[in-house]
């Protein structure tokens, strides 16, 4: 019969209500008039982003790459993008013919990045008022456009055996259109300006998840309930098995 240790449980109880008032207040809007996990998630997307600002290193990339014509015949997925995609092109010195889904086009691929790059970092820096000038369309309508024009690039470019222009196609989307796109409306801060509330907010969460693990111990050790072997428990003798071999008594003889 498990016997109450009525220490060990009050402690237990104790500090499991201790982590139930403290989850309850992080769910709290208190901090900036949002709870504890909306800010930190906003705080660490922010620092994401500060961190995935690639636009110099690709933008180099984009002014060593040789001058190089290409036309490709590009398939998008419905009329609607396909209208944007010739827009875009056109935008940046192409000479396009768009029919349906179809959009058949010539141009230098490095003006066009270069183009794609200048409307990517506008969004990236929450400016798509600049970008719906330029084209009457949503900021971000306009990038994934781009998102959509490069991947069939890149698939031309590669069918053309265009690979290094093709890598490069690949490395703008990557790099660049796909984080102002997902980034877009989040302000960039970098870590070393946060860094006291990064720590605060890890230090916290080692701290809070060994308390849990502490007032589970209690509670269970304090309702008489131990994880582990039992060590003071009197060991059982074993008994032995096989044949046991007695002395054959002498026959008697006459």
């Amino acid at each position: 019969m498990t016997s109450i240790h009525v220490g060990r449980l009050a402690v237990g109880v104790l500090l499991m209500a201790g982590f139930l008032i403290v989850l309850v207040l992080m769910f709290a809007p208190i901090v900036d008039g949002q709870n504890a996990f909306n800010y930190l998630d906003g705080l660490y997307n922010s620092i994401s982003k500060g961190s995935a600002d690639y636009r110099a290193h690709v933008g180099a990339r984009i002014q060593e790459h040789p001058a190089q014509t290409v036309s490709l015949a590009l398939t998008l997925p419905d009329p609607t993008l396909a209208s944007r995609t010739a827009l875009l092109l056109e935008e940046a010195g192409a000479a396009v013919a768009a029919v349906g889904t179809g959009v058949d086009a010539t141009f230098d691929l490095g003006r066009v990045l270069s183009s794609c790059l200048q409307d990517a970092g506008e969004l990236y820096e929450n400016r798509g008022q600049a970008i719906n000038a330029r084209y009457g369309l949503e900021g971000r309508a306009v990038v994934y456009a781009w998102w959509r024009t490069l991947r069939e690039l890149e698939r031309e470019l590669t069918r053309q055996r265009l690979f290094a222009g093709a890598e490069l196609v690949r490395t703008v989307n990557l790099r660049i259109v796909e984080p102002a796109y997902n980034y877009h409306g989040i302000e960039a801060q970098h870590i070393g300006d946060r860094w006291v509330v990064v720590l605060a907010s890890l230090a916290f969460y080692v701290v809070y998840t060994v308390w849990y693990g502490y007032a589970v111990m209690f509670l269970f050790e304090g309702l008489g309930m131990r994880i582990g072997h039992a060590e003071d428990a009197e060991p059982k003798p074993r008994r032995r098995r096989g044949f046991h071999m007695g002395r054959l008594a002498p026959r008697g003889g006459g």
